[in-house]
């Protein structure tokens, strides 16, 4: 599938206005589907001194902090092995740290309350710490915040997690990301060294047009929280499996996860929260999941749609450019609402479970009406008239008149089925809750 034409005129133009807003010397802009650009743009010159040489999808930009949603699916691929657990202390794997009860889930979702960089005067020195630099200073940091108090973004928690998942996989962070994701996903044009076809990085002062060039260094021990480099093709790759993973990297399930809200980034307009590891935004009504990134000379964001398998990217050689996260996520909302995903038919079942037979219909609870189905073979309930973009709370047996709720409200809870004295059923038990077929008020069947 290829956008239409005119979509691609609209996508253009967003490009267009991030790129002269910007003042952008070399722009990169993408949209992708289940991992596949579908359109992609390129504005202006990577080297100030080829005017003319367009960015193409395999231009390599330093994609930053998107290099932490890599260290966290990392991260989350040895909870899954049984090597780690998210509420461990730092200390348990790392036995020098003197900073107690600072826990994995509180780096991956930046709730530690930890300080943002690494000891010393980094972006004064532009020197990055060593791996054992690193490790010193981070006994020497100051826990600038009580630990869940609020969102406080640290690139030290990363350098940190990278630590952890070295100690654990027994190799070198970006080995531990090549093995377990670049090469399943062949992101052959991600990795911490320049390579191939690259955009130059400029700042463009303020009160003139003319861009003065970055320097160019290592990120060294922080490699987990900053150091990728990659282009449009191989971000599109990684918002395909961010949208739909695959078990042979990280289950289904653990991305799920990774994509629930720890802790409100944005205090007061509530449109964006963190994950483990991901950026959550909300956006016109959808949430899009991914993370920007900035570094000397590169400005970027990669976002996702899951439900549509969309990403928006943006790729731009200015350090001080357009927030890269409201264009990439403009560019996805574009695509998504001139070229919708279409819908998977209808598909009949071919049986219903006799066991659910006596459950389906119209039950009532607090007031509240609701509708238990089956869709292929499979138990469902929804409250009466919920929007259908709500998904339904799904349920697995659990034993005899006993199922559990495996997805949408209440997951976890138990649903248990009551017989009367002929053994027919009478009501049920959802997370305690009493249902009847008739809208009752709390206790009239005392």
């Amino acid at each position: 599938m290829t956008f239409s034409d005119d979509t691609a005129r609209a996508l253009t133009l967003r490009a267009l206005t991030a790129q002269t807003d910007g003042r952008v010397p070399g722009l990169a802009a993408g949209v992708a589907r289940a991992g596949a650009l579908e359109w992609f743009g390129g504005i202006g010159t990577i080297d100030l001194a080829t005017p003319g040489d367009t960015p193409d999808a395999d231009t390599q930009y330093p994609v930053a902090s998107n290099s932490k949603t890599f260290t966290a699916v990392v991260v989350m691929a040895l909870r899954d092995e049984g090597r780690l657990d998210l509420d461990d202390t730092v200390e348990q794997h790392l036995s020098d740290s003197s900073h107690a009860r600072v826990t994995v889930r509180q780096l991956l979702s930046h709730s530690s309350g930890m300080q943002r960089e690494p000891v010393g005067d980094v972006f004064d020195t532009m020197v990055m710490p060593s791996r054992e630099e690193m490790l010193a200073g981070w006994s020497g940091a100051e826990r600038v915040g009580r630990p869940h108090h609020r969102w406080h973004y640290s690139n030290l928690a990363y350098a940190v997690l990278g630590e952890i998942i070295q100690r654990l996989d027994g190799c070198t962070w970006e080995e531990s990301v090549r093995r377990r994701i670049l090469d399943p996903l062949g992101m052959t044009r991600t990795g911490t060294a320049p390579s191939g076809r690259r955009a130059k990085g400029y700042y463009v002062p303020p009160f003139a047009d003319v861009p003065v060039e970055e320097p160019v260094f290592d990120a060294a021990a922080m490699d987990p929280a900053g150091g990728l480099r990659s282009t449009a093709t191989d971000m599109a790759r990684w918002g395909g499996f961010v949208a739909d993973p695959v078990d042979e990297i990280l289950s289904p399930d653990t991305l799920e996860e990774m994509c629930q809200p720890q802790v409100m980034a944005d205090a007061v307009g509530w449109t964006s929260a963190w994950g483990l590891g991901f950026q959550l935004v909300r956006h016109e009504g959808r949430t899009w999941v991914g993370h920007t990134g900035g570094w000397p000379g590169s400005i970027t964001g990669v976002f996702t749609e899951r439900s549509s398998a969309t990403t928006g990217l943006i790729l731009m050689n200015n350090s001080s450019p357009v927030p890269p996260a409201t264009a990439a996520i403009e560019l996805g909302t574009i695509a998504i609402e001139r070229e919708p995903v279409v819908p998977e038919p209808w598909e009949p079942g071919t049986a219903v479970p006799e066991d659910l037979v006596p459950l389906l219909g119209h039950w009532y609870s607090e007031g509240t009406h609701f509708v238990l189905s089956v869709r292929q073979g499979t138990l469902e309930a929804r409250i009466a008239g919920q929007p259908k973009e709500q998904p339904a709370s799904v349920f697995e047996p659990d034993g005899t008149d006993r199922y559990r709720t495996v997805s949408g409200r209440e997951a976890g809870e138990l649903l248990r089925v009551q017989r009367d004295a002929k053994g027919e059923v009478s009501h049920f038990n959802w997370a305690t809750y009493r249902f009847t077929r008739e809208p009752l008020a709390f206790g009239a069947w005392l």
